[in-house]
C-alpha cells in the first residue's frame, strides 16, 4: 500500500492516467446527470472519490499532485455527489456524502469548503429530513457533537460566520440570516447575539448590526434592550427609512401597552415608506397600527380620546384584513379581539371562528377566545362544549389555558365542586410538567409558576365562596410559598378576612396588595367598599378616589362602576349614581369569564 501510495504521488505517468480515467468518470456523471440519470451519476462520482480513498487512507496532502487539473477534478467530483444524491430523492446518502466532503482529507481550498458547509446547513435546516447524529471516528474527548439536523446546522453556519469574520472567505450575509432561523429554532439566540457583538468593525455592516442584534434580543425576550438597538437604528443618522426596523420596532412596542405612541408612529414611518406597494407588508403595518392604537386607546384619559382611538384601531384592522394577499392569522385573531373588547361580540365570534378554521383548529388561542366570548353573551355551556372540543384535540402538556377557563366557566355556573376538580387536575398537570421537563427556559419557568400561583388563589376563593375556611387557608399557603409579595394573593387573603367579617384585617390586606401593585383594580375596588361602609365624608371620599382610579385603569370592569355609583349615591350625586349604574348593567351582561386580553 506504502508504494502505491508513493508511486500515485511520484510517478507522472500513474498520475496522468489518473487525471484521464478522472476525467473520463466526471465528464460521465455530468452527462448521466443532464439526462436525469441521478443514481447513475452518483455511482459515476463515487468511483473517483472510492479510489482516492482507498489509495490515500490518511487523506489527500496538502503538496499533493504536481498538475492541478487532478486536485480540480477530485474537488468538483467531491462537491457534485451531494447535490446529485439530492436530485435523486435520496437524501440520507446526500447527508453521508456532504459529510465524507467536511470530513475526510480532500485537500480543498477555503471557498469550496465553504459552498458545501453552506449547502448543507440550508439542506439540514429546510430539507425536512431528519439525520441521524453524525459519527465522529476522531473525535477529541469532550468535544461538541450534533445531535440533530438544527444543531448540527448551526455549528456549520458558527464555522462560517467564524471564518468570515477573520476574513478567510467572503462575507456572506445570507448565513447571518440562516442562522437567525437556526438558533431561533433551538432557542440559541444569545450565542448569536454574542457572536455579533464580537466582530471586528467592519465585518457586519452598522444599519445590519443593530437589525441582527435586535432580532436575537427580541428572540431572547429582552424586548427593552431590541428597542434600544432599533431607535439607534431608525434615527436620522443611521437608517430612519429601513421598513424590517419599523415593523419590528412597531411590533414590540404592541407588545407593551407603555410604548403605545412610540408603535402608532413606527407603523405610520413604515405605511409611508411602503408607498402602497408591497400589499401584504402593508397589510401587516396596517396591523401594527391597529394594534398599537388600541393600546394608546385603553391607556387614553378622556373617553373621547378613547373612543377615537378605538375607531381609528379598527379601522387599521379592517384596512389589514381588505389588502392582505393571503390570509394571516395574526390580523383575524386582533381584529375579533378589537370587536370583543368593543362588546361587538357576534362579529367577534364570527373572526374567533374564521381563525379556527384558517389555522385548522390548531389555535390554542382561537379556542379560548371563542370561549370567552360565547361567556361573554351567557351561553356558558356552549363555551364549556368548546373548550372541551379544544382538549380532545391538544396534547397533555398544551391544555393548561384551556383547563383554567374550564374551570372559570364552572364557576359562572355554580358548579363550584367540579370547578376544584377541574384546578386540582391542572395543578397535578403542572408539577408532572415541572419533573418532565426537567429545566425550563426562563420565560416558560416564569409562566407556570405564574399559571400555578393563579390557580391556587382560584381555589381560594371558591374555598370561601362555600365558606370552607381551612382549605382556602392551605390554598393561600401554597400561593405564599409561590410569590409572598404578589397582589392577588394580599386580595385572596382580604377576600378571606372579609368572608369571616374581619374588615380591619381585610382592610389591611388589601392595601398591602395595593403597596405591592397600586393599579391592581379589585383591590382598588375592595378597599374602595370597606372604606364606604365606614360612612363618615373622609373614608367616603378616599373610596370615590380609589373607584376612579379603578375605572380609568379598567374601563369595562362593571364592579368597579357599580361601587362608583354606591359612592354617589351615598354622597347624594344621584344623577352621576344613575350613568354608574346602567353602565355597570351594560357591561356586566357583556362580561367574560376571564379578560379578553
Amino acid at each position: 500500500m506504502e508504494e502505491e501510495k508513493l508511486c500515485f504521488l511520484n510517478n507522472p505517468k500513474v498520475e496522468k492516467l489518473l487525471i484521464h480515467m478522472f476525467e473520463l468518470n466526471y465528464d460521465n456523471a455530468k452527462s448521466l446527470l443532464s439526462h436525469g440519470k441521478y443514481i447513475e451519476a452518483a455511482e459515476s462520482c463515487n468511483v473517483i472519490l472510492d479510489k482516492v480513498e482507498s489509495t490515500l487512507p490518511e487523506g489527500v496532502p496538502e503538496n499533493f499532485a504536481t498538475d492541478y487539473k487532478l486536485q480540480e477534478i477530485i474537488s468538483k467530483a467531491v462537491e457534485l455527489l451531494p447535490g446529485v444524491w439530492k436530485l435523486s430523492g435520496n437524501f440520507h446518502e446526500a447527508i453521508a456524502s456532504y459529510r465524507r466532503a467536511l470530513l475526510r482529507h480532500w485537500n480543498l481550498d477555503k471557498a469550496t469548503i465553504a459552498r458545501i458547509q453552506k449547502e448543507f446547513a440550508v439542506f439540514l435546516l429546510y430539507g425536512g429530513v431528519d439525520a441521524t447524529p453524525p459519527k465522529l471516528r476522531y473525535q477529541v474527548e469532550g468535544s461538541f457533537v450534533p445531535k440533530n439536523n438544527v444543531e448540527e446546522a448551526v455549528l456549520l453556519l458558527m464555522i462560517l460566520l467564524r471564518d468570515s469574520s477573520l476574513k478567510r472567505i467572503e462575507w456572506d450575509a445570507s448565513i447571518v440570516d440562516h442562522l437567525c432561523f437556526g438558533l431561533s429554532v433551538s432557542g440559541g439566540l444569545e450565542g448569536l447575539a454574542k457572536q455579533v457583538e464580537e466582530f471586528l468593525p467592519g465585518v457586519l455592516e452598522r444599519k445590519l448590526r443593530y437589525y441582527t442584534l435586535s432580532l436575537c434580543y427580541h428572540g431572547m425576550g429582552e424586548d427593552v434592550v431590541a428597542l434600544n438597538l432599533l431607535r439607534i437604528l431608525l434615527s436620522k443618522s443611521e437608517n430612519p427609512n429601513c421598513i424590517k426596523g419599523l415593523l419590528l420596532a412597531s411590533k414590540i412596542c404592541g407588545e407593551n401597552p407603555n410604548y403605545a405612541v412610540e408603535g402608532v408612529d413606527y407603523a405610520h414611518r413604515a405605511l409611508t415608506e411602503l408607498h402602497g406597494g408591497c400589499p401584504q407588508m402593508a397589510s401587516i403595518a396596517n396591523c401594527l397600527l391597529g394594534i398599537s392604537l388600541s393600546d394608546e386607546a385603553r391607556c387614553s384619559v378622556m373617553d373621547s380620546e378613547r373612543v377615537k382611538k378605538h375607531f381609528e384601531a379598527l379601522q387599521a384592522l379592517k384596512t389589514a384584513e381588505r389588502t392582505m394577499i393571503e390570509r394571516i392569522p395574526k390580523i383575524i385573531y386582533h381584529l375579533s379581539l378589537e370587536n370583543a373588547d368593543q362588546r361587538n361580540l357576534d362579529v367577534a365570534l364570527s373572526y374567533a371562528k374564521q381563525l379556527l378554521k384558517l389555522e385548522g383548529e390548531s389555535s390554542l388561542d382561537g379556542w379560548i377566545l371563542v370561549a370567552r366570548i360565547l361567556s361573554a353573551q351567557k351561553r356558558y355551556s356552549d363555551a364549556e362544549n368548546v373548550i372541551d372540543a379544544a382538549l380532545d384535540q391538544t396534547g397533555k402538556w398544551s391544555q393548561k389555558d384551556l383547563l383554567r377557563t374550564k374551570a372559570k366557566l364552572q364557576i359562572a355556573q355554580g358548579r363550584a365542586k367540579n370547578a376544584v376538580e377541574t384546578c386540582t387536575l391542572l395543578l397535578a398537570l403542572i408539577h408532572v410538567q415541572s419533573r418532565r421537563t426537567g429545566v425550563l427556559s426562563k420565560g416558560n419557568r416564569s409562566h407556570e409558576r405564574s399559571l400555578e400561583l393563579e390557580i391556587w388563589i382560584d381555589l381560594a376563593k371558591i374555598y370561601i365562596s362555600l365558606s370552607q375556611w381551612r382549605d382556602a387557608e392551605v390554598c393561600l399557603c401554597k400561593s405564599k410559598a409561590i410569590s409572598p409579595h404578589s397582589a392577588s394573593r394580599w386580595h385572596a387573603v382580604g377576600l378571606l378576612y372579609q368572608a369571616k367579617s374581619l374588615h380591619k384585617e381585610a382592610l389591611d390586606a388589601f392595601v398591602e396588595a395595593l403597596g405591592n401593585q397600586d393599579t391592581y383594580v379589585p383591590s382598588l375596588i375592595s378597599t374602595a367598599n370597606i372604606l364606604r361602609q365606614k360612612g363618615n365624608n373622609q373614608s367616603v371620599s378616599l373610596a370615590e378616589t380609589y373607584l376612579s382610579a379603578a375605572v380609568q385603569l379598567d374601563r369595562m370592569n362593571h364592579s368597579a362602576w357599580s361601587s362608583l355609583g354606591l359612592v354617589y349615591k351615598q354622597r347624594g350625586k344621584d344623577y352621576k349614581a344613575t350613568e354608574c349604574f346602567e353602565a355597570a348593567e351594560v357591561l356586566e351582561e357583556s362580561a367574560p369569564v376571564e379578560p379578553f386580553r
